[in-house]
């Protein structure tokens, strides 16, 4: 249906502001950048050294006088200056005509206030958009797994960020049910942190945490177990040292996360209309977002719902593809979205 009807926006950037990573999609150009959403400023000032991959780099390495930090917790703006200097980098960096401003689509958690609402608009106005919409980045997420969300049948996505997981049941362009859960990647690494230290005695950092989550992490048993030598500081001694983890005690770290959102799977299947439960039987759960590549989530999903669940084709992009797809109905962009125009 998005080819139906055609908007006229010539400069049109569909934005997902993630909590670890931003994406850009630039009307006709597809995803021109995806960047990890941390800004390096020097210390006691909003002056801007670095942003994205380059700022990256600085996590956990910097001197006294530089501070790399990252400007989106939970899915919301936890900075609003440093963010709207990131957005601004973005924009330009995406955005060939110097003289005319872009329309803007932007993916936000389905849970925020309006006071945060209101907070992303301003950050994207401030930073060079002429307009804005918000899109729920659940809604997002499914059109950008390509489900037919405009069709009178159920349709689930979960889709796991950097800061939050959005659970919905969409049906006719609408959501029916939805669910923002405050987990996320960003919960996962700090838990691995935690147990570094309650179980090796070791002090890791936040990138060492990703890492060890990426090479050897998993929700459900996996049929060959891996291990992984971990470098960090000994808490008793203060040295550096090696140790050897396995992925059996990653993911026993792993539960109570997951189980947060297990039953926000259950409590939102839970209070499903009894006729797009039907559905779901059929056309099982969706899941996107940075979270869905751990190691066997969907068993684990498939495991405790009972229903089919599948990965979108590319979990990391789907939200960007979503507000992507959106920009080429205005019609369609108008039931989903809202904006305000300056």
């Amino acid at each position: 249906m998005f080819a139906l009807i055609k908007s006229y926006f010539s400069n049109d950037i569909g934005i997902d502001l993630g909590t670890a990573n931003s994406l850009v999609y630039v009307r006709d150009r597809g995803i021109v950048l995806r960047e990890p959403s941390v800004v390096a400023v020097q210390t006691g000032t909003k002056n801007v050294l670095a942003v994205g991959t380059e700022a990256k780099r600085m996590l956990g390495r910097t001197p006294v006088n530089i501070q790399a930090i990252r400007p989106m917790k939970d899915g919301v703006i936890a900075d609003f200056d440093i963010t709207e200097q990131m957005l601004r980098y973005f924009i330009t960096k995406v955005h060939n005509r110097k003289l005319t401003q872009p329309r803007v689509v932007v993916a936000v958690p389905s849970g925020i206030t309006e006071v945060e609402r209101r907070a992303v608009k301003d950050s994207v106005t401030h930073a060079g958009a002429r307009e804005v919409y918000l899109i729920p980045q659940p809604m997002a997420a499914a059109i950008g797994a390509g489900l037919p969300v405009a069709e009178p049948a159920g349709n689930m996505v979960v889709d796991i960020g950097g800061g939050t997981c959005e659970i919905a049941i969409i049906s006719l362009a609408g959501i029916v049910l939805s669910r923002s859960l405050r987990v996320g990647g960003d919960e996962f690494d700090e838990t691995i942190t935690s147990y570094m230290k309650r179980a090796h005695n070791m002090l890791i950092g936040e990138r060492t945490a990703e890492e060890i989550k990426m090479r050897i992490g998993s929700a459900f048993t996996l049929a060959d177990e891996l291990t992984m030598e971990v470098k960090g500081r000994d808490l008793q001694g203060g040295l550096p040292r090696t140790v050897l983890v396995k992925s059996e005690e990653i993911r026993e770290s792993l539960k109570e996360p997951l189980a947060s959102i297990i039953n926000a799977i259950r409590a939102t299947l839970e209070q499903c209309p009894p006729e797009l439960s039907g559905d779901l039987v059929d056309r099982g759960i969706v899941m996107s977002g940075g979270g869905a590549l751990l190691r066997n989530i969907d068993q684990l999903v498939s495991k405790e719902t009972k229903l089919p669940v599948t990965l979108a084709s590319d979990p990391l992009v789907s939200v960007a593809e979503g507000t992507g797809k959106v920009l080429q109905s205005i019609e369609f962009l108008k039931r989903v979205a809202t904006s305000d125009r300056n």
